[in-house]
């Protein structure tokens, strides 16, 4: 069974930087799939960034693009989600994910049902 806790959240005004950590532990091939998402009040769950383990390259959503960029510590087991210039429309619960890997596939979405793992959340609220 895969465990995901994320922190990192917080508030901050717009331009602003904040850098979301998840550590991951459980079977490594269950969270070769790395996905960050989030969750705005009265919003669908959607998908910022996401990653495969050892070797595959980052996707990211249009509206991530630029700015977040999306990481892994091969040693700490962690994932990292740096965002950069936070705008308001920033503001949402983020989650990480992980999911087993598409047999061939070494891209991973970012459709949340395609993620079977989720770690609790953490807040983000941007100010303007």
């Amino acid at each position: 069974q895969v465990q995901l806790v994320e922190s990192g959240g917080d508030s901050v005004q717009a331009g602003g930087s904040l850098r979301l950590s998840c550590v991951v532990s459980g079977p490594t091939r269950s969270s070769k799939c790395m996905g960050w998402f989030r969750q705005a009040p009265g919003k669908e769950r959607e998908g910022v960034a996401s990653l495969y383990i050892g070797g595959g390259n980052p996707y990211y959503a249009d509206s991530a693009k630029g700015r977040f960029t999306i990481s892994h510590d091969n040693e700490k087991n962690t994932v990292a989600l740096q965002m950069n210039n936070l705008k308001p429309e920033d503001t949402a619960i983020y989650y990480c994910a992980a999911a087993p890997p598409v047999p061939f596939v070494r891209v991973c979405g970012i459709l949340p049902s395609s993620y079977d793992y989720w770690g609790q959340g953490t807040q983000v609220t941007v100010s303007s």
